[in-house]
């Protein structure tokens, strides 16, 4: 069963602004997702936009926006390149309490825009 959605766009040209603030990085990513931007090169801006857009969604799907550090909501990439979260912390624990068993996620970008989608599944 579905139990809720969220949306999020993120302008990648005010990721690139930020791009070389390490502080910024430090505050919002996980030690994983800044190597994984670092690595993209030239599309860096448009993946950290994509993946800023991803936490934002996550929270909305729970219904909760913006409820803790946005470092417990990671990003990550499987070996075919697909992203999916890992939870941990305060967000970890209000799946847990929301009794969702699965996050869905997609990233996209276009024209200086990136935008991801994040649909929740509860168990029952």
């Amino acid at each position: 069963m579905i139990a809720g959605v969220g949306l999020d766009v993120c302008e990648i040209s005010r990721m690139e602004k930020l791009i070389s603030d390490g502080r910024f990085l430090a505050r919002f990513f996980s030690a994983e997702e800044r190597e994984y931007i670092q690595g993209k090169g030239k599309s860096a801006a448009q993946t950290m936009a994509g993946i800023f857009a991803a936490k934002e969604a996550l929270g909305k799907a729970l219904g909760v926006g913006i409820a803790a550090d946005l470092k417990e909501i990671s990003v990550l990439h499987d070996a075919q390149g697909a992203p999916y979260y890992s939870l941990s912390g305060e967000y970890a624990r209000l799946a847990e309490d929301r009794r969702v068993s699965s996050f869905y996620l997609s990233i996209t970008h276009e024209a200086g825009i990136a935008a991801a989608v994040c649909v929740a599944e509860r168990n029952g």
